[in-house]
Formats: structure tokens, C-alpha cells, sequence
């Protein structure tokens, strides 16, 4: 299956329009049929108040722009999730910077098969770094799992910290967390994946071999990461 990385914003949706589309019924699968979470949708699809013109979305598409898997990134200097919905999750001040933005409505296609959910889950991480590297972000704020922190995100190579205690929810302990974003993690996550670039359409440093690992300068390699979680839970990130 040929796979796509795009970043979409209200400016540029435009251009994207039935990768859009297709991203809010992906969460309307996701979250409204397949985790029962009480969310607005319409018409079989998923959205919320902070579908704003303040969020950026990472997309991953196929070749007919049909989305396979989304992450929603929002500024921390706008209203964001944790901050209006459990601000008893973070220990101490909650964010409001330029540099920390939140990560929300993070997730991959059930359908898929093994491979598939593990290709789409590090290229949307390696997306999101990428993302972040370019618009001087440091850190993504997240509400998720524990389990996803443990052994998706840190396991791909992402730094993380828990800001607070834990609470259940839908059956799993869900947490807070910092996700580190810097260049350095970003190789680290690249060396995972196998993927020189995963992101074609936003602002991004150009790359050139030095920055990468010695075994991914020459080019692409197939993507290694095998997760047996991966392979058999879909990734969300709370309502």
C-alpha cells in the first residue's frame, strides 16, 4: 500500500479536502464506534471544540487520500484539551508557550493489518517530530494510555515524562505526559522507522546526510519497528 504524510491546516484544507473528510470519519471509527466515547459527531463524523483554525493535523493517507491514520497538534497558547478538561492531570503549572504544543486524537486505522498499523503509527510519530522540529516546538503534550506512552512512544524513540497521577478511563489508566521534541530524538525515531522523511508538504530543514545515522544515509530502508502492542491494539488518545 502507497502511504502519505501530510500536514493540514485551515489554510491550507483546501488542498486536502477529501483527506479532511476522510480523517474525521477515521475518528468517528475510532473513537465513536470502536471506543464508545460520548463526542460530537454528525453524519459519521468525529469532531470536538478544539477542531479550531489553531490546530494542525498530521495525516496519514493512501494513494486514494483516504486518511489512515491522524494526530491533531494544537499550541498550548489556545484553549487545548488537558487545559479545559483535566487540568488535575498535570502536577503544577500547565503550559502556555509557543514551544509546547498538544497532541490530541492520536490513532491508525483497525482495518489494517500488523504491518500496516505499524508503518502508519511511525510515520505519524516521525511526522509530529518533524513537525515540531520545524516550528520550534519542544515538547507535545499528551493525554493517553500509559501503556502507549511506555511502549509506543518512548519505544520509538521520544523521550517521555509524566506530568501528574493517573486516572481510568474507558478501561485503561490514562495519563499526562511531556514528549520531548528536539532534532536529536528525531534521528533517534528515524532509526526506527527507517524513514529519511515522512512528512512531503509543510516547511521542513532540509536534511542532508550528516544529520542521519550511518545506515540510513544511503537512502530508505525497510520500516523495523515490530510492537507486538502495535500489532494488535489501536493507538488512541483520550476524548
Amino acid at each position: 500500500m502507497v502511504m502519505r504524510t501530510v500536514s493540514i491546516s485551515w489554510e491550507t484544507v483546501h488542498r486536502h479536502g477529501e483527506a479532511w473528510i476522510s480523517h474525521h470519519r477515521l475518528r468517528y471509527r475510532m473513537f465513536v464506534e470502536r471506543q464508545g466515547w460520548s463526542v460530537p459527531h454528525f453524519e459519521c463524523m468525529e469532531y470536538d471544540e478544539f477542531d479550531t483554525p489553531a490546530a494542525t493535523y498530521i495525516l496519514v493517507i493512501d494513494e486514494h487520500d483516504q486518511a489512515l491514520g491522524t494526530a491533531r497538534l494544537i499550541p498550548t497558547t489556545r484553549p487545548y484539551m488537558v487545559e479545559s478538561l483535566w487540568p488535575n492531570l498535570v502536577e503544577g503549572l500547565l503550559p502556555h508557550s509557543d514551544q509546547v504544543w498538544e497532541a490530541s486524537r492520536f490513532g491508525c486505522d483497525r482495518a489494517l493489518g500488523a504491518g500496516g498499523r505499524r508503518r502508519v503509527i511511525g510515520r505519524l510519530i516521525q511526522a509530529c517530530q518533524e513537525f515540531g522540529v520545524a516550528h520550534g516546538i519542544t515538547s507535545y503534550l499528551g493525554v493517553m494510555p500509559s501503556w502507549v506512552f511506555q511502549n509506543v512512544i518512548a519505544a520509538h524513540g521520544c523521550p517521555v515524562q509524566p506530568l501528574g497521577p493517573a486516572m481510568s478511563m474507558h478501561g485503561h489508566a490514562i495519563e499526562a505526559a511531556s514528549i520531548e521534541v528536539s532534532p536529536a530524538v528525531l534521528d533517534l525515531v528515524r532509526a526506527r522507522t527507517g524513514l529519511r522523511q515522512a512528512l512531503q508538504d509543510a516547511e521542513l530543514p532540509k536534511v542532508g546526510a550528516a544529520s542521519l545515522s550511518p545506515s540510513l544515509a544511503g537512502g530508505v530502508r525497510p520500516e523495523q519497528n515490530r510492537l507486538a502492542t502495535v500489532a494488535t491494539t489501536t493507538l488512541v488518545s483520550a476524548p
